[in-house]
């Protein structure tokens, strides 16, 4: 077998590994959003197929890069990818986890803003705003071009910060929940993690909500450090308060599907950017 062949059918590999990942986490999210909150996504099935057809072509491109550098890793020592426990401190594991999480956050944080430039968004990012609301399908989906942009971060990282296989797989863990979890349109998470002190520098679905119902600012991934630092944090919202408004307009008769959500992120797009 010659080497393009191998790290070719490495990447079909990884693009199927990520597209199972994919409809695994986010149908078990979504599953569990039609028992905790029925309803949520009445009406937005048109939606969640789109979603769910952007997000499979994202897992494609999502799993070239990574195909590549799995081969590489495993039959050409490319990576600082390791196996062995004691090659660095045990205390290195949970710390090369955290710098993968700010690498990545801080990479993201940027990408995703210049994404909100007219042009950029017009081209791209507009894809992942017509989710209106976002459902837990719409993690991954993107535009190619933003799809390009978030499947090089981790594999350039393991170019330059060693990192445990074991520990990358957490990597890959916190960044799949995180990705499904911001979009599913209400809290899974307890409220010392969004409403006490750690969530004032966690984002979690009250943060990420926000910047798609405004679309101007709450930029982050992880962490709302270069919110905050930029000016661009936007604080939280109050699903509880934004499921008795839908509950209420259903019952006067809106359209379902229709309700806080989707009336703020229309307004947020009529604003601009």
């Amino acid at each position: 077998m010659t080497v393009a062949i191998a790290i070719l059918l490495s990447a079909v590999a990884m693009s199927a590994i990520v597209g199972v990942r994919y409809l695994i986490v986010s149908g078990a999210f979504a599953m569990a959003t039609r028992v905790r909150h029925p309803g949520l996504y009445a009406g937005l099935d048109p939606q969640i197929r789109r979603e769910i057809g952007w997000s499979l072509a994202s897992a494609a491109i999502y799993g070239v890069p990574a195909g590549v550098i799995a081969w590489g890793w495993q039959n050409r020592g490319w990576t600082l990818i390791y196996n062995d426990l004691h090659a660095f401190p045990l205390w290195y594991l949970p710390l090369s986890v955290l710098l993968y999480l700010m690498a990545h956050d801080t990479w993201f944080y940027w990408t995703h803003r210049w994404m909100h430039l007219p042009r950029p968004f017009r081209i791209a990012h507009a894809v992942h705003h017509a989710s209106r609301p976002p459902t837990a399908w719409a993690a991954m989906a993107f535009h190619p071009i933003e799809a390009v942009t978030g499947a090089v971060a981790i594999p350039l990282l393991v170019f330059v910060i060693p990192i445990h296989a074991g520990a990358l797989a957490v990597v890959l863990a916190v960044m799949t929940l995180m990705g499904v979890t911001n979009h599913m349109g209400w809290e899974v998470f307890p409220a010392f993690m969004w409403r006490g002190r750690m969530g004032a520098w966690l984002i979690t679905a009250s943060h990420h909500q926000r910047h798609h119902e405004h679309y101007g600012g709450n930029y982050g991934l992880y962490f709302r450090f270069w919110d905050r630092l930029c000016g661009t944090d936007r604080g939280v919202g109050d699903f509880a308060r934004d499921h008795a408004r839908a509950r209420s307009k259903a019952v006067l008769g809106k359209a379902p599907g229709s309700g806080a959500h989707g009336d703020g992120a229309a307004a947020g797009g009529d604003a601009g950017l």
